[in-house]
């Protein structure tokens, strides 16, 4: 037994007669009758007590916190009164991911888990918490992608709450709950009309984004971040930094993933940033680099405000990109005084997708535009584009007619024949 079971309405004392003899404490009727005592694997003694008329009860109890024990499974109950808020605040403070992708978590957990979560213990997490939670949460968040994230969040911290002995299981993973899941979406890519109408609704100092992001498959923070000394004379454009915002701040930073790239530069955006540098000469722009308190560093901007300051991209977005797409056709024109509607497909990301559109429709191969994108591997590229492949779809087709050709059903054949 992993301790044993105090009665303290009772005590043993020796009788006159040297026999022991059970007499009333003072605490007789007083509280809980029976405290289950153990020593835990951290060495402390820990308690739980019960009412009279249940010893079997505690007994019980310490007999699961053995077997529990035994299995590697064994919680801390004063642990698991630790309440969600309280732990997610320690697990925030751990994280090792850049600090751009924890301040996005940490944004999602204190808007949408913590104001329904934080005050309930984590032992006490049970399936039917996190079910009655993405109920609410499909009321205050309607992109299902976002509810994704939201949740994906959530059970990272209860992942960890098991992994640190607080929690048996997660319940995220309790096979009725089920985690938001966007409706499957195909990329499809502008038109060339499309993308050249948008440049042309640009204002004429930010027109030569629209050839970086079509031609070279940059995204938009890479974009705002291209710095003259990464154009290179043999034709190739070297992405090494991009402009982000954390916390409120404008910082320099690496790409996505760290994943420093080279992409091919064709003469005709060359061109372009070229005449775009005579009209628009790039400005020298100071940026801490990776965060708010980081090292000062000085890049010469090819894209910058009308004050030669780093673009923001929220106010890009909403002063120049959108009101090009509604100039384009892409997005309706917003009511006087009203706000453009979001626009979460047409964003620049659409750039990203249409210069994939181009090079596969070219012939170019998943493993290079993976490369060129700056993607963590090619098969995630191959998922999202596999769709824009003709060279694919023509051999499929070639494939299955020949076939039907082989076994004399095609119908341009003799059979076709002999029946007309």
């Amino acid at each position: 037994m992993a301790g044993h079971v105090q009665d303290r309405w009772y005590k043993t004392e020796t009788g006159t007669d040297g026999k022991p003899v059970k007499v009333k404490t003072d605490r007789y009727g007083i509280g809980h009758r029976y405290r289950a005592r153990y020593v835990g694997p951290d060495g402390a003694e820990k308690s739980k007590s019960f009412p009279d008329k249940q010893k079997r009860l505690a007994d019980a109890w310490l007999t699961n916190i053995e077997a529990d024990m035994a299995r590697g499974q064994y919680i801390d109950p004063r642990a698991g009164r630790t309440t969600f808020r309280e732990y997610t605040e320690r697990w925030l403070s751990s994280l090792t991911t850049d600090l751009v992708s924890r301040a996005a978590v940490e944004g999602r957990l204190r808007l949408h888990a913590l104001p329904y979560l934080g005050s309930r213990p984590i032992g006490s997490f049970q399936a039917e918490h996190i079910r009655d939670w993405i109920g609410q949460l499909e009321q205050s968040v309607t992109a299902a992608s976002y509810r994704r994230l939201i949740f994906e969040a959530v059970s990272s911290v209860l992942s960890a709450a098991v992994d640190d002995r607080l929690l048996a299981s997660n319940p995220c993973r309790a096979r009725s709950v089920k985690a938001p899941r966007p409706a499957p979406t195909r990329v499809h890519p502008w038109t060339a009309s499309q993308v050249f109408a948008v440049r042309a609704g640009l204002p004429g100092q930010y027109q030569a984004i629209v050839d970086v992001g079509a031609g070279c498959g940059l995204r938009q923070g890479e974009i705002l971040g291209l710095a003259v000394e990464n154009i290179g004379d043999l034709g190739w454009v070297y992405v090494r930094q991009q402009v982000k915002k954390v916390r409120g701040t404008l910082v320099f930073a690496p790409p996505k993933r760290g994943k420093l790239r080279d992409v091919p530069l064709d003469p005709e955006v060359l061109g372009a940033l070229t005449a775009h540098m005579k009209r628009f000469p790039p400005a020298d722009v100071t940026l801490p680099w990776l965060t708010p308190t980081g090292p000062k560093v000085t890049r010469r901007l090819i894209f910058t405000n009308g004050s030669g300051n780093a673009l923001w991209s929220n106010a890009f977005n909403d002063r120049a990109w959108k009101p090009a797409l509604a100039a384009a056709g892409i997005i309706p024109a917003p009511e006087r005084g009203a706000r453009y509607a979001a626009a979460r497909e047409h964003g620049m990301h659409a750039l990203r997708h249409f210069y994939a559109s181009v090079l596969l429709d070219a012939g170019e191969n998943i493993k290079a535009l993976s490369l060129y994108l700056g993607h963590s591997d090619p098969g995630f590229t191959l998922r999202v584009y596999t769709h824009l492949m003709p060279s694919s779809e023509t051999r499929t087709r070639k494939a299955i007619t020949a076939m039907y050709r082989a076994a004399g059903r095609a119908h341009d054949g003799p059979d076709t024949a002999q029946a007309a």
